[in-house]
């Protein structure tokens, strides 16, 4: 087995000390793709917050790349600066977020955002390579671009970091479901050729479960049901009951 690249244990999270998420364990290994499942509100992007260093935990154990971000009696490491200042050194470490809206400035190009993202030309290089269909819109301004043009711009930013833990919030959201069957599987190819671990929040379970190892169901705020893909997909009368909150 690989080693773990996030292990939470016993987490609670959640906004001004209300936790929404409770007593969540989770772990993702390098080179593994985990889905977290669930309904909308069941704690997923909470839990993604979290992890990147935008939310305090309130109490259990998470460690990030090795690093105590807190342990279950609220020790562990405690940054006494803000909580960018800790997503900014967190991410510098290979903790990358493609948050839900995807985090673009309309007004800059793509090529802008590569470079942001990494400051060279060989990064940029890099990511049309890995994203072809980006390279003749290299100037072109992000708020011009397709939905599923945004996606691969903000998965391609994420990468030219070379994350070691890969965060993605709904890639699906307000992209057709052709453009989903594409960009899902990259997932499953970035985690397999970079060693990255790849945390994957996804409302389309089916497509979710074909490129994950393990997934994680939550429902209201605790993880209800785990497995390997394989064994969820094989049972979605536990899934829909998960979702349901009947478990």
């Amino acid at each position: 087995m690989s080693d773990p690249v996030l292990v939470a244990k016993r987490l609670r999270a959640g906004y001004d000390g209300v936790a929404v998420v409770h007593d969540l364990d989770l772990t993702v290994d390098a080179g593994e793709v985990v889905a977290l499942l669930g309904a909308n509100g069941a704690g997923k992007t909470t839990t993604l917050l979290t992890v990147a260093g935008l939310l305090p935990p309130i109490d259990g154990t998470l460690l990030v790349l090795d690093e105590v971000a807190h342990d279950e009696h609220g020790r562990g490491r405690r940054v006494r600066r803000s909580a960018l200042t800790r997503t900014w050194k967190r991410a510098r470490r290979g903790v990358a977020l493609v948050p839900e809206d995807r985090g673009l400035f309309p007004g800059l190009t793509v090529r802008e955002h590569l470079r942001l993202a990494r400051g060279g030309r060989d990064a940029t290089d890099r990511a049309f390579d890995m994203f072809p269909a980006l390279a003749p819109l290299a100037d072109r301004p992000s708020g011009l671009l397709s939905g599923g043009e945004q996606q691969m711009l903000a998965l391609a930013r994420a990468l030219v970091g070379e994350p070691r833990l890969l965060m993605v919030d709904e890639m699906s959201l307000g992209l057709a479901p052709i453009i989903v069957e594409r960009l899902l599987p990259m997932l499953r190819t970035i985690a397999t050729e970079t060693g990255a671990g790849v945390l994957l929040v996804e409302q389309h379970v089916p497509m979710a479960l074909a490129v994950a190892d393990r997934a994680v169901v939550m429902s209201r705020g605790r993880d209800v049901v785990s497995g390997t893909a394989a064994e969820l997909a094989a049972r979605p009368d536990l899934l829909e009951a998960s979702y349901l909150g009947e478990r």
